[in-house]
């Protein structure tokens, strides 16, 4: 099965802004969170997107 559009992941500082069915990562800083969304976008072979401050996700087009 070839994924072609789909949420791979959430990463966020604000545990209770985000929910579905995607992993979430919890991070406690936004360095923190700066480095997830760029070491897993690179992991994924997705693409990281900035939805605010406190949430970034990672999708693949």
């Amino acid at each position: 099965m070839i994924v072609e559009k789909a949420i791979l992941a959430v990463i966020t500082t604000k545990e209770e802004q985000v929910g579905g069915g995607a992993p979430i990562f919890i991070c406690t800083s936004q360095e923190e969170l700066e480095l997830f969304s760029t070491n897993l976008e690179a992991i994924m072979d997705g693409i990281a997107h900035r939805l605010s401050d406190e949430v970034y996700i990672i999708v693949k087009h």
